[in-house]
Order: structure tokens, then C-alpha cells, then sequence
């Protein structure tokens, strides 16, 4: 199924989607990303598997998550986040975390990477979703990542259940990752963010 962004329920069509268990590509204010709830019913919802499975991509590789607000994060780990850090969301920066013990409990994984994105549709998504979602580019395992709706559609649209098109993604800057070590942020992967 296709929809379009600019459509009048499609925040609540996609989240509905995402709340079946089913896999989308959705826009984000980065790149389009594969997504999925990472919590379904209070268990987490092993659909990481499955995107990895579509991407040919190692399982070992944990996936971003995406959340509805800045202060959401605080569900999922103890650390405190540098006021520098947490002043750059909703926006293109994945923060690395350690879990607290519910969520270590409930993924298996000490760390988890969250971001809040920038973009105000995909986070009306996930606070109906009422969990953080999964997102990962839409590429295979080592390809380039894909920036037009027909490139995407034409490689994944018989794997997944949902495209919400939003038009291409022409050069886009993936997010900026950092990881809180030490109540500092070190810099894994330099995107569309600077963080001095």
C-alpha cells in the first residue's frame, strides 16, 4: 500500500499500519528509513528482525529508534543527556544511550541508539504508536541508500506493507550519532549535526 504524506489522515493510517505489526517506509526529516514498532504489546516486538532480513543486513547491528519527544528518552535510560545534546532535538542527531534496567530487560542490549526527528508528521506517527519506532535507511546491506520514491518502490515494494511518499530525498545528510560516555558526547558518525 501507497499513500501520500500530504494526505489529511496519513499520520494515522501509517501508525495504525506500524500498530498491526507491519513494516514501512516512511520519510523522516533525514533520508526515507525502514520502520516498525519496537514495542508491540509490552514485549519487544522482534521486527528488527525482519527489516534486517529485508536489507540483507547483519543482525548484530541494533537499529535507531525514533521517539515523539526529547523527554521520552528518559523511559528508556538512567544517563543524564548534555543540555548541548539535548537542546539539538526534535532534529537529524541519534543519541547512544545506556538502557536502564527495564529496557535492557526488555531488549537484551546494555545500549540503544533514540533520536526525536525533526520532522513534525513522523513524530505525530509515533505518539500515536505509543512506542519509539524503528528507522534505518532504505538500502540494502552496503549499497548506496536510496533517495528516490521510484528507486525505493522499485527495490522494496514487494517486502513491505507501507510507503508513505513525501517526494525524493535528493542529498540528504543521514543523522549525526553520538554516543554519551562519561556524561559527554563522542562523536561516532559525523551527519547532518555539529555538535561542538
Amino acid at each position: 500500500m501507497t499513500l501520500l504524506k500530504s494526505e489529511k489522515d496519513s499520520a494515522q493510517k501509517a501508525a495504525q499500519a506500524l500498530l498491526q505489526g507491519k513494516i514501512a517506509v516512511l520519510p523522516t526529516d533525514t533520508v526515507y528509513g525502514f520502520s516498525a514498532l519496537a514495542i508491540l504489546d509490552k514485549k519487544k516486538s522482534g521486527l528488527d528482525l525482519q527489516i534486517d532480513k529485508i536489507k540483507e543486513s547483519p543482525s548484530s547491528k541494533p537499529l535507531i529508534e525514533l521517539i515523539s519527544r526529547p523527554k521520552d528518552i528518559f523511559r528508556y535510560t538512567d544517563q543524564e543527556i548534555p543540555q548541548k545534546v539535548f537542546e539539538k532535538w526534535p532534529g537529524p542527531l541519534t543519541v547512544i544511550v545506556q538502557n536502564n534496567e527495564w529496557y535492557k530487560d526488555l531488549t537484551g542490549r546494555e545500549k540503544t541508539a533514540f533520536r526525536c526527528p525533526g520532522d513534525e508528521w513522523l513524530r505525530e506517527v509515533i505518539f500515536l504508536c505509543e512506542s519509539p519506532i524503528y528507522s534505518t535507511s532504505v538500502n540494502l546491506s552496503g549499497k548506496a541508500v536510496l533517495e528516490s520514491e521510484a528507486a525505493i518502490w522499485g527495490e522494496f515494494g514487494g517486502q513491505i506493507d507501507l510507503f508513505v511518499k513525501d517526494g525524493d530525498k535528493k542529498n540528504a545528510l543521514p543523522s549525526t550519532i553520538v554516543a554519551i560516555e562519561d556524561g559527554k558526547p563522542c562523536l561516532v558518525r559525523q551527519g547532518a549535526v555539529k555538535i561542538d
